[in-house]
């Protein structure tokens, strides 16, 4: 009792300088993780492994499509509304949603500033008149890695555009009709296109990220590396023909049509997915 009540006097006798020591360190320290290379690399590995857990979960869900309309009720626009419900009635409709998009949002924006950061501190390093050696070894993926990466970058941003916000609404959006919204955007063969492509270099970006982050969490080792080689390009290869497999089977006249007269109507404001 004596010890606990002789610091709650040193407490309550701190000056305020004391007291926002530890908080000053805190800030400190992470100003030097961000400046650091090893910390961007950090900072970049654990958003990206983030990141791409969200992208699986994303692809799962999506393959729900192919339980079909399910006489009206289809098991996708059920899936769609379980997240906009979930945490209900303790908290409220979406929440928990907007607060997994927020984190998101925030990592993709972690992600995004520590690479070009990264990037410009390369491009300082190098000595005028530097000319790059010849790469050996290095796949595809790893040399356009900064470029699928913009290239997924922009595609996001048409995602959302098309599916979130309804911006783009060449073919009609109805709010929480996630079924419907997929089944006639991939009646346009463009769409079909810019999908496919898109989740193709995403491919190319993941299966690179998910190596990435075993050398940057220092796991590799000569008799590891080929598993996690192969990890990566079966993960990888598993999300894009995930994500290409709904369009394609759109396009293909696989997947039945909604019922209803779905594209009768009229765009919604508010966001399917």
């Amino acid at each position: 009792m004596r010890d606990t009540a002789e610091v709650a006097h040193r407490a309550a006798n701190a000056s305020p300088a004391a007291l926002a020591e530890p908080e000053a360190r805190r800030a400190r320290w992470l100003r030097e993780v961000w400046a650091s290379t090893i910390g961007k690399k950090v900072i970049v590995a654990i958003t990206g492994a983030f990141l791409a857990l969200y992208v699986v979960l994303h692809m799962l869900g999506n393959l729900k499509a192919f339980q079909g309309p399910g006489g009206g009720d289809p098991a996708i626009d059920k899936y769609a509304e379980w997240l906009r419900t979930v945490g209900g009635p303790a908290f409220p409709r979406s929440s928990i949603l907007w607060v997994i998009r927020v984190i998101l949002i925030a990592a993709l924006v972690l992600h995004v500033a520590a690479i070009v950061g990264l990037a410009r501190r390369n491009r300082a390093a190098r000595p005028a008149g530097h000319h790059f050696p010849r790469r050996i070894q290095r796949s595809w993926a790893a040399r356009t890695m900064q470029l699928t990466g913009f290239a997924v970058l922009a595609f996001i941003v048409f995602h959302v555009l098309q599916f979130t916000t309804g911006t783009i609404d060449v073919t009609p959006i109805r709010d929480q009709a996630v079924y419907a919204n997929v089944y006639y955007a991939f009646q346009k063969w463009y769409f079909v296109v810019i999908y496919v492509a898109a989740v193709a270099l995403l491919g190319l970006h993941l299966r690179h990220a998910i190596w990435s982050v075993t050398l940057t969490g220092g796991w590799d080792k000569p008799n590891r590396n080929p598993t996690f080689r192969r990890t990566a390009t079966v993960v990888a290869t598993l999300v894009a023909v995930g994500f290409a497999a709904v369009p394609i089977s759109v396009a293909a006249g696989w997947l039945p049509t909604p019922p209803g007269n779905e594209r009768g109507i009229s765009p919604s404001p508010t966001a399917s997915r």
